[in-house]
């Protein structure tokens, strides 16, 4: 008479499953290492610009004058913004980052304005253009670091090495959650899913978000 074994061996999907699981677990603790720092940069000037009004607004950093210039701008960069833009990079060494073209903010409407700036996170400066005058004031300004995180945070100021290093820490949250998510899911049903803290969570989310979008 055979007696049965008390271990049953492993079948080929499940040996497959647990290696997909192991796989997914480390890729999970690298991009959490990877992620850590810009958790802590992110969450950090995150919370700080959520409460940046009211009657108990957090400090923002500060933004000095650093001093300002009077530009005389030759007729062949008063044709466009573009080519003030290109002037301003060849004869000054002062390289646009942005450029907005309008009426002055908070007026309703009147002259069109060329705006510029640019700098880094600490350093920046700024031109107020009216087209076709003969003279311009750039101002130069100089952030604290509360104020140049800030200016990371939003994408301003860093470069393209920032703006890369940014994109990197962004699809690694974006991994970070959905590797998450797939561990979490692991031998849950739906019903625990829905009762769940995933499910708590997607149920705040949406009780917060939806209101504010509609």
């Amino acid at each position: 008479m055979t007696i049965p074994s008390m271990h049953r061996k492993p079948t080929p999907t499940r040996t497959h499953h647990a290696r997909t699981h192991r796989w997914i677990r480390q890729l999970h603790l690298w991009i959490g290492a990877w992620g850590a720092l810009a958790a802590v940069l992110y969450g950090l000037t995150g919370l700080v610009m959520n409460h940046r009004s009211g009657d108990n607004a957090w400090p923002q950093g500060e933004s000095s004058d650093a001093g300002r210039v009077q530009l005389s701008v030759p007729v062949s960069a008063r044709a466009s913004a573009e080519a003030l833009s290109l002037w301003l990079r060849d004869s000054q060494h002062l390289d646009a980052q942005t450029i907005r073209k309008g009426p002055p903010r908070g007026s309703d409407g009147g002259a069109e304005q060329w705006n510029l700036s640019g700098g880094d996170a600490r350093a920046s400066w700024s031109l107020q253009y009216t087209p076709g005058a003969a003279q311009a004031e750039v101002k130069h300004s100089r952030q604290s670091w509360l104020a140049a995180f800030n200016r990371l945070h939003k994408g301003v100021g860093g470069g393209w090495a920032w703006v890369l290093l940014g994109d990197s820490f962004a699809v690694g949250m974006l991994l970070l959650g959905l590797s998450g998510l797939w561990m979490w899911a692991r031998g849950r049903s739906a019903r625990q899913w829905a009762l769940s803290v995933f499910g708590l969570g997607a149920a705040v989310s949406a009780a917060v978000v939806l209101p504010a979008l509609f």
